[in-house]
């Protein structure tokens, strides 16, 4: 396992897969044109595209297109619910690298964690192309030190590195990495078809 700082750097670079925790599962994480590296090390069909995860929604509507009516009506959505635990799949824009959806680079899924420490990173890293730790098909992975033991190519912060980085960001809040606290469940993910919104999967927010 690494520093904050290393993980930052790598996530930067685009060189290596980071993961942190977040408000549902824990996420692997890659500079987006570098996404090919999370198929690869989860043997992922390319057909299951990866979410964009951002510090927040001002970072992310960059990589969206729409009219001023549609935008409204997203924004609205996610300043309802984000930060929180839902997916908004809405039409890319040419910012999106390919490699994040590389059977349809024409939709992205997009969403802003409540989590503290995912927000801290992602706002020095900048959006990050994410999925949950685990290889296809198995169960995503829950804690640093069992994603550290499947995936050691992955840079991963110990949890006394985590304990400390949560107690400063959030030093009055219950601890965001306590099972109580944070769900296990991944995301709910609509999207944004035909003017409506569809829901592809029910997750931790019920609609």
């Amino acid at each position: 396992m690494h520093s904050l700082s290393d993980l930052i750097a790598a996530a930067r670079s685009g060189d290596r897969l980071v993961s942190f925790p977040t408000d549902t599962v824990p996420a692997l994480a890659v500079r987006p044109d570098r996404a090919a590296l999370i198929f690869a090390a989860k043997q992922r069909s390319q057909t299951k595209p990866l979410i964009l995860m951002g510090a927040n929604s001002a970072d992310l509507w960059e990589f969206t297109a729409g009219s001023a009516e549609e935008k409204q009506i997203w924004q609205q959505v996610a300043e309802q619910y984000w930060p929180g635990a839902l997916t908004l799949v809405l039409p890319a824009s040419s910012h999106l690298p390919a490699a994040v959806n590389p059977t349809d680079p024409t939709t992205i899924g997009i969403r802003v964690p409540n989590s503290a420490i995912a927000r801290h990173i992602l706002s020095q890293t900048g959006p990050l192309a994410t999925t949950s730790a685990n290889r296809s098909g198995e169960p995503p992975l829950q804690t640093m030190e069992a994603i550290a033991a499947q995936f050691p190519e992955v840079l991963t912060l110990p949890s006394s590195e985590l304990d400390k980085l949560e107690q400063t960001l959030s030093p009055a809040k219950p601890s965001e990495l306590d099972p109580a606290t944070s769900q296990g469940v991944p995301s709910t993910v609509i999207r944004w078809q035909d003017n409506q919104w569809k829901i592809l999967r029910q997750g931790s927010i019920q609609l």
